[in-house]
């Protein structure tokens, strides 16, 4: 042999194998980049979807809140209508007439008003406002300040309206008759 054709010997790669392993490579290439993009795309999606997620957990929650506070304040509006009704109660029983009702006529008025009242109890409603009692600003309204009645100052000598609380909300103060 001569020595240019030790140099063809020595390459390994024939011609046509070179073409087919740079076309496999770039094959190569192509495919890592597509799958590159692929994960990127993935990626994309997951994100968006738990994005996605999150928003319609957070809004059924939402949802439920509102629910919550709509069922709270038409329970408030209805109890807010009922007051009045007891106030009625409160106003017949106080009245100089009433002691001219038969006995077992004020019995029954006064079950059914106490039956409206533990109806109101069992929905968190608490009726407020006793005789001696310091007065409070934040659970009560003064009507008037008087000395014609027993009493230390600043204290509640005469309910004229209860108030009603629900938790920590006051529906309605109670309005009363001071000590001076």
């Amino acid at each position: 042999m001569k020595k240019g054709d030790e140099r063809e010997d020595l390459d390994f790669e024939p011609e046509d194998e070179l073409g087919s392993v740079g076309a496999a490579k770039a094959k190569l290439q192509k495919l890592k980049d597509e799958l590159e993009k692929v994960k990127k795309e993935r990626q994309e999606y997951l994100d968006g979807w738990q994005r996605a997620k999150a928003d319609m957990v957070n809004s059924r929650q939402e949802t439920l809140r509102q629910a919550k506070r709509q069922g709270e304040r038409a329970v408030e509006s209805f109890i807010e209508d009922l007051i009045p009704a007891l106030d009625g109660f409160d106003l017949a029983a106080g009245s100089p007439s009433w002691e001219t009702v038969a006995p077992e006529w004020r019995s029954g008025v006064s079950q059914i008003q106490n039956q409206l009242l533990d109806a109101l109890l069992r929905q968190g409603v608490k009726r407020f406002g006793k005789v001696g009692e310091k007065f409070d600003h934040a659970l009560h309204e003064a009507v008037q300040e008087t000395d014609d009645m027993p009493g230390e100052p600043g204290t509640i000598v005469r309910i004229l309206r209860y108030g009603y609380r629900m938790g920590d909300r006051i529906i309605r103060p109670a309005q009363v008759i001071l000590k001076r």
